[in-house]
Order: C-alpha cells, then structure tokens, then sequence
C-alpha cells in the first residue's frame, strides 16, 4: 500500500485584530485577500466582534460564504423571505451566486462574534441560484475519538459526512483535544487547506509546528494527487479546539471588489450597475 501524503504546515501567522467604530467593535483578517492566489479556493476569512447594525443589507455577487458563529447570536434575514437566529456553533452557508441580497446583525444587545470565510465560484457557476443553508450545531456529526471529538460540517471526515452541501465542494471540520491528545484527519489529498486554533495550542503537521489561540497555519498539499492525505493535530493544552477547511482550487484569475468577486472588472460593474438597476430584488428588511 503506498504511504499517504502527509501534511505539513506550510506558513503560519497570528491574526491581528483592529478596533472599529461602533456598532462593530473589532475585526482580524484570518485569509487576508490579497493573498487570495495563495488560498484558492478559498478568498478571505475575517473574524467580526460586532452589534446590531453593522451589516444591515446589502448585495453580493459570484462567490459563497461560510459564516462559523463563535459567540452571540446572529440574525439572518434575506430578501427571498429567510429569516433566522444562528446561536455559537452554528454555522450559515450562502451561495450569493448571481445575485444575493442579505443583512446579518446581533440580537438585541449581544455582540456577535463569527468568522466569515469567503469561497470562491468558478466562472461557469458565478450565475447560479442563490443558496442559503443553516447547518445548527446539533445537526452536524460528532464522532468521539479518544481525548476529545470531531465534529463535521461539511464534506467527509472521520468517517462521516456533514450537513453543509456547498456548490464547490469543501471540508469543514471542528476538532476538540483534551491536552496531550491527539488525532490525525483525513482529508482529500488535492485540496488547499487552511487551520485556525479557536482555543488552546496545538503542535500541527509532520513538521510539529506549534501554534497558539488565534494562529492560522496554511497546509502543504499534492494538487495532482488522488488519494487522500493525512494532518495530524496534537493539543499542547485542555480544551483545545481547531477549525480545518479545505478544497480544491479553482485557478481562475478573479476581482474581488466590495460586495462582488468576479472574473474581471467589466463584471464587477456590471454588478454595480444591475444592483442600482433593482435586478437583486427588494431589499432585505
């Protein structure tokens, strides 16, 4: 049988986070874009602290969403009529596709704490159907391993499938380690991949590299290969828990520009033009 790739952590880095003016309070760029060439699929990921009236609506065009909500709650609400409260760890997923519109705000007086990552759309689906899926934190899988857990959102992972059903397909995994244990995950050889440490410390990948509260570390893979490829986590500290993304990339040059991710800047004001047109319906209220 032939050894399987195992991964490495290829760059890491610690978010940096920024006050801001209320009613958001603070906000780290875990992705920042414009090393989007680096992450494909995958285009930002921001982490939010924020009250009600920060993201009141607005349009979006050409790309997806995964929102995680860390702590608060959020409220969804969208101009095909959804409207919903996501509690901490759920988490939303929306294909804006060719043309969402959208708000998402705390409740009452909670700050809303998310993470937001941005995915991109290849060109012949960034006119698809506007999606949005509520994945709630009871229905994903949970398969315990031995000192801690793994729970499955998105694509196939210890053996389970999770809920979130995205256009592009993606892995989303949350990994929990009491300290000293360890779990090595699986996941399709052929997809960039990305981690975020939630809480605790970690020692990452066959290169053992150590990585602490709000580290982010980008994996090392094989974009030709078939098989499957192995990460192995190890919690350095109680209550330990990591996000894992991963997908395939897409290798489509894009214009991520405002609320729009397009293949040029001709689309991109196309965008501008249909939303001031009307062409993305009422407004989300």
């Amino acid at each position: 049988m032939a050894e399987r790739f195992q991964r490495e952590v290829k760059d890491r880095w610690y978010v940096k986070y920024n006050e801001m003016g209320f009613p958001a309070i603070q906000k780290g760029w875990v992705l920042p874009a414009d090393r989007w060439r680096d992450f494909d699929p995958f285009i930002l990921m921001a982490e939010d602290w924020f009250k009600k009236g920060t993201f009141p609506d607005h349009p979006h065009r050409g790309f997806q969403t995964v929102t995680y909500v860390v702590d608060g709650r959020l409220e969804h609400i969208d101009n095909a009529g959804g409207r919903d409260i996501l509690e901490p760890g759920d988490v939303q997923y929306m294909n804006a596709g060719w043309a969402a519109r959208h708000a998402e705000d705390g409740v009452e007086d909670d700050v809303a704490h998310t993470l937001q990552l941005w995915l991109n759309l290849p060109k012949d689906k960034k006119d698809s159907e506007t999606i949005y899926q509520n994945v709630y934190g009871e229905e994903a899988p949970v398969v315990p391993i031995d000192g801690g857990s793994v729970k499955v959102f998105s694509g196939c992972v210890a053996g389970v499938t999770g809920p979130l059903d995205s256009i592009v397909p993606i892995t989303l995994s949350e990994l929990t380690l009491a300290k000293g244990a360890e779990f090595t995950l699986d996941l399709p050889e052929n997809h960039n991949a990305f981690l975020y440490v939630l809480a605790g410390e970690i020692e990452a990948g066959v290169n053992k590299v150590n990585m602490k509260k709000h580290g982010v570390g980008t994996l090392s893979f094989n974009e030709n290969g078939e098989g499957t490829s192995e990460l192995t986590i190890k919690s350095q500290k109680r209550r330990t828990k990591v996000l894992i993304y991963s997908g395939a990339p897409i290798r489509e040059e894009i214009v991520p520009h405002g609320p729009f991710v397009m293949n040029s800047m001709e689309e991109i004001k196309q965008a501008y033009d249909d939303f001031r047109q009307g062409k993305f319906g009422p407004p989300a209220v």
